[in-house]
């Protein structure tokens, strides 16, 4: 195989409902799935998208392994992209999207003309994540865009940044001062490339939860519920008095526990959003408290 080839692990899956639970329970570490809704025939399929063949099979038996876990029966396959016939394709999954009345995720490719009070964040997904589709990223989106109506020079602080998407918005919504961290050393080092594309200066660092010191009025926690009830302390503790909670990527189920967990450290619930099964909640922390 050419050095610049892409290997492909791919599975099609019957909804985006199986394909987030197949996420939910895949372990990799090792590697980055990416879950698409193709726009033309609307099949959702995973693709795990690898630099090195020889790792193809490893991976597609985790895959495998997982799928039979949650269920799901399907079909694991691998081919050989070149990579400027890879480059091209994915775009077909990617458009101009409006997230709300003020926010419109634009890929670099599509031109586009955004109203004057319009905050365009431009991100081209390739071969990383966190392009807004995912309920949990949409719904956070629309909460931040709420709290945009208020005081802007509040300081904004993203955990778990991934892409970068939440506070990159943040800013194009004109928020004075945003910073953000993220366990995962690569997703600060995307997070910070999708900040110079969009023209903002933001700085991020590489941490996880536990080790957090930063505070801010307005917190950005689009992270797993199981994580958020285990860290439910460090993460209202970065709330600062008069402040406000966007608490996401959780599941329906799991929502009480997660508010309960926030509810023990002097938060409360404002309003939630149920996206699919996805359930996000918008907490406040009270003056002086």
């Amino acid at each position: 195989m050419k050095a610049q080839d892409i290997t492909a692990v791919s599975a099609v899956l019957p909804s985006s409902e199986a394909a987030e639970c197949l996420l939910e329970l895949l372990d990799a570490d090792a590697f980055t799935p990416t879950v698409w809704e193709d726009v033309e025939t609307g099949e959702v399929r995973l693709d795990i998208f690898l630099e090195e063949a020889s790792a193809a099979d490893d991976v597609a038996s985790a895959v495998k392994a997982t799928a039979e876990i949650a269920g799901l029966a399907v079909e694991v396959t691998r081919d050989t992209l070149p990579a400027a016939d890879w480059s091209e394709a994915w775009k077909r999954f990617f458009h101009v999207e409006k997230i709300t009345g003020r926010i419109t995720i634009c890929p670099s490719w599509e031109p586009y003309s955004p109203r004057k009070d319009e905050a365009v964040i431009t991100l081209d997904p390739g071969m990383s994540f966190g392009t807004g589709k995912h309920p949990t990223t949409r719904a956070c989106l629309e909460f931040l865009d709420l709290l945009a109506e208020g005081d802007l020079t509040r300081p904004v602080l993203d955990m778990g940044c991934g892409s970068g998407i939440l506070s990159i918005a943040a800013k194009k919504l004109g928020f004075s001062h945003v910073r953000g961290f993220d366990y995962d050393a690569d997703a600060v080092a995307v997070a910070k490339e999708n900040a110079a594309l969009n023209g903002v200066s933001i700085p991020y660092e590489t941490r996880d939860l536990a080790n957090n010191l930063d505070q801010g009025a307005v917190v950005l926690a689009n992270i797993l519920g199981p994580v958020l009830i285990t860290y439910a302390a460090e993460v209202a503790c970065a709330v600062l008095p008069g402040g406000a909670l966007v608490a996401s990527g959780i599941l329906d189920t799991l929502y009480p526990e997660v508010k309960a967990a926030f509810e023990r450290y002097g938060l409360q619930e404002a309003r939630s959003r149920l996206i699919g099964e996805w359930r996000s909640g918008l907490f406040l922390r009270p003056d002086g408290v």
